[in-house]
């Protein structure tokens, strides 16, 4: 990906700003639990630790992926097939019946 060449270059730079959770969640309207898979899988910039309590990320890191995001397309999602939910199944209607609905 091209963020990670840019990070690779940022890597040899020395770090100029961080943020926190709060202001990340500002420019990245993803859920924690989100991002954190995606850092286990290398798709996000990776926190690192100040304190024992303190995450943060590195801004340019986080802006090069949001640079990144925005020129490259991402696929969408299929939809789910609702009739192999176990739980209220549709069911296909039978078109005798929908007939019937229609005329009456």
């Amino acid at each position: 990906m091209a963020w990670r060449t840019t990070v690779a270059r940022l890597e040899e730079a020395p770090i100029k700003r961080t943020i926190r959770r709060r202001q990340l969640r500002e420019m990245v309207p993803l859920a924690d639990s989100t991002i954190y898979e995606m850092e286990q899988r290398r798709e996000f910039p990776r926190r690192f630790a100040l304190s024992p309590r303190c995450v943060v990320w590195d801004l340019a890191e986080v802006e090069a992926w949001l640079a990144s995001r925005r020129s490259a397309p991402i696929r969408r999602a299929q939809s789910p097939d609702v009739r192999q939910r176990r739980s209220r199944p549709v069911r296909e209607r039978d078109p005798v019946q929908a007939t019937a609905s229609k005329a009456g």
